[in-house]
């Protein structure tokens, strides 16, 4: 979509321009050729910046930077409210940061293997000579004054530190990433449970005023046929607690729902004080609850196996770590002085007396009294340690989903249950109210009609509910729960 260009705008820019181009044309008059080229150089660069100012106008938007929103355009979908908390859910944005922190880490060990050049710099006076004693003769040595400039250069062909940045770099990187996936899917979670928290709380808030709207005409009617000297004034005092009752329950649902919203906000990383309306339908909420129960479980797409087998990595790294501990380092080296010295200070620079030389190290420990070896055991019994972690995990995987897919089969049935339950209780109740109005049932007959009407709303809400969580918790369990990476966003 491109702006509206601001015409108003363009022609004060216009006219500015203009008065420019007369006050260029006073400063040179047409006396030469060259001030004529001259002239027509500094019009063309005037004309240039108005095009380029005419062209900002009407370019879209996508051309310039714009910062991104906080806030989220009402009213919004679950899937809308998980990408707000990838990009601002704090949890979220630290576990970004630990990968870039993870990544840094990486690079700076890895920048061991690169020359290493350093420079040093120093003057002296020595006010005493040093004294050497010659054939039992003392001579004083060197001058007065001296200072150095030296070069110095280093180069690691083998070092165990190096190597072991270099073998894990990878692990590393991918340890980090699944951390962070990690976190992602578990603010996935947290913002689902708190969305359909909202979404039970305001359907309950639904049927409670349309149960009100219901109590407040059986109240009408209980108190009519009461004045008109039908019934005693017990019915209508019925309908009267009914009534209050069910406002108290409005009015306690009215403070959930702001906690509910309270704990959606800060799951999502939004605003406190900004408005956040949901959008949902209550026939894809059911459509959305239904989870493939035939799926297997593999561990591999577990979130938590990818971590600990990653872990193993890196302990298998660790124990060659300490395995290259017997072996040696090597590394070059070599340096370059530009050396100057004189008894005077102001000639000190005239004369230099350059020096350098070149080497080759090699590092090898022969006896540490045994803690290489110390380490090592150290390092495979954390390895094994590690391997028997993968076993537990599996069978503790087992068992989540194991009673997460029973959980969901038991609340999917409930959930059938309670919705024929809500069908019967509907035509009970529409046929006691019509028998009500008729004179052949008693109002006590009817308000427990209502009363089993209204239990009913809320008992199969509230298992719908429940088949949602269970579906998260089955979708965890297998692994499948969906996220969405920030790149996505």
């Amino acid at each position: 979509m491109l702006l509206i260009p601001d015409f108003h705008s363009l022609a004060l820019i216009r006219r500015n321009l203009s008065l420019s181009f007369r006050v260029i044309r006073k400063r040179f008059p047409n006396q030469s050729q060259k001030h004529s080229h001259k002239r027509e150089m500094i019009n063309r660069r005037y004309k240039t910046l108005f095009l380029f100012l005419l062209l900002a106008a009407v370019s879209p938007p996508a051309l310039f930077a714009q910062p991104r929103s906080d806030t989220l355009r009402m009213p919004e979908s679950l899937e809308n409210c998980i990408r707000y908390a990838v990009l601002h859910q704090p949890l979220v944005r630290q576990a970004q940061l630990d990968e870039r922190i993870a990544e840094r880490t990486i690079q700076g060990k890895l920048a061991d293997w690169f020359p290493q050049l350093t420079f040093s710099f120093n003057v002296q006076h020595n006010p005493q000579l040093p004294t050497a004693i010659v054939s039992g003769i003392p001579i004083k040595q060197g001058l007065a004054n001296s200072s150095n400039a030296q070069f110095n250069v280093s180069q690691t062909l083998f070092n165990r530190d190096v190597l072991l940045a270099s073998t894990s770099a990878h692990d590393i990187r991918a340890f980090a990433a699944e951390r962070s996936t990690s976190t992602q899917i578990d603010v996935v979670i947290n913002v689902s449970r708190a969305f359909y928290a909202v979404l039970v709380t305001k359907k309950q808030i639904e049927l409670l005023d349309e149960a009100i709207i219901r109590l407040e005409q059986s109240y009408k009617d209980a108190y009519t046929k009461y004045q008109g000297g039908i019934v005693d004034k017990t019915d209508y005092m019925r309908a009267t607690i009914a009534l209050n009752n069910a406002r108290a329950d409005r009015r306690q649902a009215d403070e959930l729902l702001r906690v509910r919203y309270a704990s959606l906000r800060e799951q999502m990383g939004y605003p406190p004080d900004a408005r956040l309306e949901l959008q949902y339908d209550s026939t894809q909420l059911e459509r959305e609850a239904w989870v493939d129960t035939l799926s297997s479980l593999k561990y591999e797409k577990r979130i938590e196996y990818q971590l600990l087998q990653t872990q193993v990595r890196l302990q298998e790294d660790n124990l060659d770590y300490n395995i290259w501990g017997f072996l040696p380092s090597i590394a070059f080296y070599g340096s370059y002085t530009l050396n100057y010295q004189n008894s005077l200070m102001s000639p000190l620079y005239n004369q230099n007396y350059p020096y350098s030389f070149v080497g080759l190290q090699f590092s090898f420990p022969i006896f540490e009294g045994g803690k290489r070896i110390q380490q090592i055991g150290q390092a495979k019994a954390q390895l094994d340690r590690s391997v028997f972690d993968l076993a537990l995990l599996r069978s503790s995987m087992t068992t989540q989903y194991t009673q997460a897919m029973a959980n969901y089969k038991s609340n999917l049935n409930n959930y059938r249950v309670l919705t024929e339950d809500l069908e019967l209780a509907q035509d009970v109740y529409r046929t006691i109210q019509l028998q009500y109005k008729a004179g052949t049932r008693s109002y006590l007959e009817f308000i427990s009609a209502e009363t089993d009407l209204r239990t009913a709303q809320e008992n199969q809400t509230n298992s719908l509910y429940q088949v949602l969580l269970s579906k998260l918790d089955v979708q965890r369990a297998l692994g499948t729960v969906p996220y969405y990476s920030p790149e996505e966003n």
